[in-house]
């Protein structure tokens, strides 16, 4: 019975010697598991939608860029890139940061009769991103053709999540993430 339990103590160790678990796998940043992959929402408007407003926050885990829409739009396509272009142009939209975020939403920044609903006072810095931990920059790239195009340049390629919120009304707002870290 005593070689039995010795074999098994020993049987233990070896097995046991080859399981490691790294550190880092045991719990993600903040609980974050998000991805850098591109993110894409399509489907058609409900109605006539207008940007009209950009904003950014910051919270203890991630940094959030909101595009505030009136009517209920449908439609985002983000993802890093090498370079941002002017929607329409296809000029490069100069950005700081080490990386680079493409936002294009399915709804435009003038109304039906081409008026603006959004004219930002300096395209180059549409938010200010000063303590920001992984903002560097926010730049308009354009509206045409009934999409907005927003470029987002940031201290690394992080992680991000991009997902909508609606309300209050009729709006809604486009909202990305971006971690602070991996």
């Amino acid at each position: 019975m005593k070689k039995l339990i010795a074999w098994s103590a020993a049987l233990a160790l070896v097995v046991g010697a080859g399981t490691v678990v790294p550190a880092a796998a045991a719990e993600p940043y903040c609980g974050i598991t998000w991805g850098s992959t591109d993110e894409q929402s399509v489907s058609s408007p409900v109605h006539e939608t207008h940007l009209v407003d950009v904003r950014a926050g910051r919270h203890e885990c991630f940094d959030r860029l909101v595009v505030d829409i009136e009517g209920f739009t449908g439609s985002y396509s983000v993802g890093y890139v090498d370079e941002v272009t002017g929607i329409g142009s296809g000029l490069p939209i100069p950005l700081r940061g080490d990386a680079a975020l493409s936002i294009l939403v399915e709804s435009p920044a003038y109304d039906s009769d081409g008026d603006a609903t959004y004219r930002p006072a300096d395209p180059q810095e549409l938010v200010d991103t000063t303590g920001h931990d992984t903002f560097r920059q926010v730049a308009w790239a354009g509206s045409f053709e009934g999409q907005s195009k927003i470029g987002l340049g940031v201290r690394a390629r992080l992680p991000f999540r991009t997902f909508f919120l609606t309300g209050p009304g009729e709006t809604t707002r486009v909202v990305i993430d971006v971690a602070h870290q991996w």
